[in-house]
Order: C-alpha cells, then structure tokens, then sequence
C-alpha cells in the first residue's frame, strides 16, 4: 500500500496519473494547501520541504521498513524502478527519459507557475514579470515541440516524462500559450489526455478538491512564506 500525500495541482495529478497507470493500491491522503495542511507536524515529517505531493510506501521492494520521500520527479522515478514500468531498464533509454523528467522539474514547471503566478494571483501586475515568463513558457513549448517531431511520446514509449510534463500544459491557456502553435505538443497532449488511466486521474482529482477557488486567506498562506513557517 502507498500513501500520497496529494492536492490537486499539476504535481499532485503526476502521481496519481503514475498510480494508475500501473495499477498499485494506494490511498489518497489530501494536503489542502491553501487551508496550510502542508505545515503539520506529521506532514513535515515526511515532506521537509513543506511541498506536496509526498508519499510512503509501506511495501518498498526490498522488503524493509516504509520508505517516505517527496519531491515528484523522485517519487515518478522510485515508482518506474519499483514496478519495472515507463522507466526502461537500457541505459540510453533510461538516459533519455530522466533526461526529460529533469527538464520538467527544473524548467517546464518552475517556470509555467511563476507565469501562472504573476499572471493570475500577484497582487499588483508587474508587465516585465508577467512577460518574462510567459515568453520563457513560450520557449519551453517550442523545445517540446521539436522534441515531439515524429514521436509520439517526449523519449519515445509513453514514460514518467510525459507524466511529468503534461499536467503542466494543461493550463496552457492560463499561461498564455495557444497550442496550435505548437502542432505536436498539440496532438501529443491529446494522445495523452485520451488514456484511461489519465481520465481516472484526473476524474479522481474532482472528488478531492470540489472547491478550486483560491480564497484571499488561501494566498496569503500559499504565497507568504517565510523560513518561520516551518519552525517545529
């Protein structure tokens, strides 16, 4: 059994969309990030980093005791190696894939939600900030694209990188991006979209979170963050 520790963002959608495509039991835990869930204690013992998803899993393989971790890439890649699934086992398929889902964790994302963020919930607008980094989406949708030319998934087979990637493109129009710009990433997010085990995902989602409006006391909790937030 695993535990996800899980709101209904676009990293919380990676792994329960990992969860179901390979089948494993799993119960959802839900961390209600703008009621500030994701500063209790118990939590932080677990995601140190005061960030969801996290997960336990108390059936790791070699058999010991739970094994706790948050971060999503490293959850997405600890469940390719345990299940043998959308991870491949050859090194340079392997390289590719991780290659990938290292972009995603260190451009796609941070840089979609600082768009997202300066676009939709800064207090004042800021014109450089907002086009900054909707022009900085804007190149990541390209390198995407023409990573996408002639395949149908980002490394080849479907993997934990295109599990990674699209729930960030799902906003795409929040983030001011018009994918007929960008044909394959077009027809590959609908590839993507049309998978059973996408559709549960994403239908498991809309039974968590019946209220996905950011209320005012939700922002200052999300977006006021300091180093005092986390003293135990």
């Amino acid at each position: 059994m695993i535990d996800l520790y899980y709101w209904t963002t676009p990293n919380g959608h990676k792994l329960t969309m990992m969860l179901e495509e390979c089948g494993l039991e799993y119960r959802i835990i839900p961390i209600n990030i703008s009621a500030g869930d994701q500063f209790g204690p118990a939590f932080l013992e677990i995601s140190p980093n005061n960030k969801m998803p996290a997960m336990v899993d108390h059936t790791p393989a070699d058999g010991g005791a739970p094994v706790s971790m948050f971060e999503s890439g490293a959850m997405l890649q600890y469940l390719g190696e345990k299940t043998g699934k959308f991870l491949p086992q050859d090194l340079r398929g392997r390289t590719e894939v991780v290659t990938w889902l290292y972009w995603q964790m260190g451009g796609l994302g941070p840089m979609a939600g600082q768009n997202h963020h300066f676009n939709h919930y800064a207090p004042e607008k800021i014109p450089y900030a907002q086009q900054r980094y909707i022009n900085e989406t804007n190149r990541l949708y390209g390198v995407l694209n023409h990573q996408l030319k002639g395949r149908d998934f980002i490394a080849g087979d479907y993997s934990i990188a295109d599990m990674a990637s699209f729930p960030w493109i799902r906003g795409h129009e929040g983030q001011g991006q018009d994918l007929n710009d960008f044909p394959n990433v077009k027809t590959w997010f609908q590839r993507v979209s049309d998978r059973p085990a996408t559709q549960r995902a994403l239908d498991l989602a809309k039974t968590i979170n019946t209220a996905p409006s950011v209320t005012e006391k939700g922002k200052d909790i999300l977006f006021n963050q300091t180093a005092k937030v986390l003293r135990r």
